[in-house]
């Protein structure tokens, strides 16, 4: 099941694919915009990124459903942003022990443009 991120939708088409990637799935068409996991190794904005766990892709005549996997399909994406989402505060307390932990985290993340679904 794809997740329900926040996806812009620059143009109404029913070519469509489903990829995964950070433990996500994430259900795009070419020119959308998406927030995914940070990706491992060296990368700045303006890199050219390709998925290859592509695991349905439609073109509007017939849908190609994967085992789990579509073997070479591939999604193409460029880094337009690197970032890191709001901060998440987490405070541990307990009464009367003078107990009290605060600590926060920001989820770092990078939003790709999909150029092209192969």
């Amino acid at each position: 099941m794809a997740t329900k991120e926040k996806v812009e939708k620059t143009a109404k088409t029913s070519e469509f694919a489903i990829f995964q990637t950070g433990g996500k799935q994430y259900m795009v068409s070419a020119g959308d915009s998406v927030k995914i996991e940070k990706l491992m190794g060296e990368h700045k904005v303006g890199d050219k990124v390709s998925f290859s766990d592509v695991l349905l892709v439609e073109n509007g005549s017939d849908t190609t459903i994967g085992t789990p996997f579509i073997k070479g399909a591939t999604i193409s994406a460029e880094i337009s942003k690197i970032s890191r989402a709001p901060k998440v505060t987490v405070i541990k307390y307990k009464a009367k022990s003078n107990y009290y932990k605060k600590r926060g985290h920001k989820q770092p993340f990078f939003e790709v443009k999909i150029s092209s679904i192969k």
